[in-house]
């Protein structure tokens, strides 16, 4: 955890609004999934989707990462900074024919998650190896907006196709080299884990699929975000993952590569999003904290209502009072945290919003045409300006240039 004079310092030296990343703990939370699942085989392909920070991604290609992509842009990102194709697995949902061929041309893996892909891969692509992802007909996660099981979700094929599957795989010869299922974002029962695991081990048989050589549960692990909220006990869960998994090979009758595809639990934690505060306002029964960031750049609490605690970095020890953390955008929604309590918040304070590593500046955007944030990472000591905020001139001409007036 980055400590409170750091912070300041970042902010005075760069500005806000600002992210700020700890590189040591994305590498640390990196390592850790090795010791929680004890399994020789495990393989880790962090979702590039929560966080796409150059530096941060370097750090964990050095550590021996992998990725999770789910765009085009994204495999191409990921190639340009070096992680081996080998390492990169693409899942894309509702993807285009020039996506796939795209994709398919740079040799990564990819997971196919419906049918009618299927179809045409068996037409026009005989041959080729793939991954296939399944519905693991298992909900679960911490908002229904990022659940991606059951009957809701538009992801994954059905595990009751499975014979249809069967039939496309050998109609175009294709060798299914994996499976995979993703059950939701913020799990909130290891049962849900250890269930929609069940499922897929279930359909991977030899009979159904012979060539497999790894098998993919997604991510989802979840992350403290509340101040005295309870860690998941990941050992005691890693044990369980890695008791039905060899139980599982011992059925298939050879050992398999297991992976996981987390971004929450590797980026969350890790992230700060520093805003300075400009405007108090009473008004009537709220007292609003006024910043100069907003949640085009933190759009987790007006998206998912979501929890971020806020830290008075300037005045930690201010007599406490109840306020509404505001941003700078025109809508009214656009609250960070509101009746919260916290230390008294004068103007020009510097608030630190926590939990901003993942899915915060990757889901950002200019809406009132205002610049993302500029990016730091903070890694052995070591502070590495990764990318600047655009000026507003400098954004309006970059706009200028990608358009035309009429």
């Amino acid at each position: 955890m980055l400590n409170r004079e750091l912070l300041l310092a970042l902010a005075k030296e760069y500005d806000t609004p600002l992210f700020v990343y700890d590189g040591d703990m994305v590498v640390a939370r990196y390592r850790d999934l090795f010791g929680f699942i004890p399994y020789p085989g495990l393989k880790i392909c962090c979702a590039m989707k929560a966080n796409y920070n150059p530096g941060l991604l370097a750090l964990l290609r050095d550590a021996g990462a992998g990725l999770d992509t789910v765009s085009p842009g994204e495999v191409i990102m990921a190639l340009k900074l070096g992680f081996p194709k080998e390492r990169i697995i693409y899942t894309a949902n509702n993807m285009t024919d020039e996506e796939f061929e795209q994709v398919l041309a740079t040799g990564v893996v990819m997971n196919i998650g419906s049918l009618s892909r299927l179809r045409k891969i068996a037409k026009t692509h005989p041959g080729i190896s793939l991954c296939l992802r399944f519905n693991p007909d298992v909900c679960d996660g911490d908002n229904a907006k990022t659940m991606t099981g059951g009957d809701l979700t538009k992801f994954g094929i059905l595990l009751e196709s499975v014979e249809e599957v069967k039939s496309l795989v050998r109609e175009g010869n294709l060798k299914v080299i994996g499976l995979h299922e993703h059950t939701g974002s913020g799990l909130q029962r290891a049962e849900s884990v250890y269930q929609s695991m069940e499922n897929l081990m279930a359909i991977a048989t030899p009979e159904n699929f012979p060539d497999l050589q790894f098998l993919d549960f997604g991510g989802g692990f979840k992350v403290p975000y509340k101040p005295g909220e309870a860690r998941i006990d990941y050992v005691a869960m890693g044990a369980e993952i890695t008791r039905r998994f060899e139980a599982f090979t011992q059925r298939y009758g050879r050992k398999l590569d297991m992976l996981f595809e987390p971004g929450k639990y590797i980026f969350a934690e890790a992230g700060y999003l520093l805003t300075e505060v400009n405007t108090l306002k009473r008004n009537r029964s709220r007292l609003i904290a006024g910043c100069d960031s907003g949640f085009p750049q933190l759009i987790r609490p007006v998206l998912y209502d979501a929890y971020h605690e806020v830290w008075n970095l300037s005045n930690p020890d201010g007599k406490p009072q109840v306020y509404d953390v505001c941003g700078n955008i025109c809508e009214t929604g656009d609250r960070f945290a509101e009746q919260r309590e916290l230390p008294e918040i004068r103007e020009y304070d510097i608030l630190a919003i926590r939990n901003a590593g993942a899915y915060c500046y990757s889901m950002g955007g200019v809406y009132n045409l205002r610049a993302m944030p500029a990016e730091v990472v903070v890694s052995g000591g070591k502070v590495v300006y990764v990318r600047r905020r655009l000026s507003s001139e400098e954004l309006c001409d970059q706009i200028l240039k990608e358009g035309r007036s009429l």
